[in-house]
């Protein structure tokens, strides 16, 4: 198994508008006509930075219902094609979120959880000439990237844990609130000592 580095998930700036720019299906063409591969590689089918988030147009901007999904279903003709390189799935205890993050050794990712309603990942190109103050509100995928992700219902947001492995993949791993009436749900479940034969 590769190293893996503990990113940290910090709380968002609180700013929603960082990200905006109207963008229409061929807002990327020329940039990525201009970058090749590489752009290609970030911003291509089955990146889950892609514009068209897994074949139909999605802005990054917005906060895409990703759990709402089955992975197995959703993926299934990329998987095929094998063009895909993210996979979610949920566990009885937690959302986790595995993604190919191209250039990740040249670039600085961050990870931002927004009032417990949105999970941020995005990361800037080290060595872009840039004005720090305002590249989100201009042709930001010339600077970067970035994708939106709304939480479920049920996620602690203040637990979220982030991982980067050599090999440029991030997870993250989203805990389920425990409430009190899963609890003693559990409880109930487990048979009582004078059950046992």
């Amino acid at each position: 198994m590769s190293p893996r580095r503990v990113l940290e998930v910090r709380p968002g700036d609180q700013d929603s508008q960082k990200w905006r720019m109207s963008l229409s299906e061929d807002a990327f063409d020329s940039f990525i006509a201009r970058d090749g591969d590489a752009a290609r590689k970030v911003f291509g089918e089955g990146s889950l930075f892609s514009p068209l988030l897994f074949g139909k147009f999605f802005d990054p901007a917005d906060a895409f219902p990703l759990w709402d999904f089955d992975s197995d279903n959703l993926l299934s003709g990329l998987r095929s094609a094998s063009k895909t390189s993210v996979d979610w799935h949920e566990r009885d205890s937690e959302f986790v979120l595995r993604a190919e993050l191209p250039g990740a050794r040249n670039c600085d990712v961050e990870i931002c959880g927004e009032k417990g309603k949105v999970i941020e990942i995005s990361g800037k190109w080290r060595g872009r000439e840039s004005d720090s103050r305002d590249w989100r509100t201009g042709r930001w995928w010339e600077h970067g990237y970035v994708r939106r992700l709304e939480l479920p219902e049920n996620a602690n947001w203040r637990k979220i844990e982030a991982y980067i492995d050599i090999d440029n993949f991030i997870e993250i791993k989203i805990p389920k609130n425990i409430s009190d009436s899963n609890i003693h749900q559990k409880k109930d479940a487990e048979p009582k000592e004078s059950e046992h034969v």
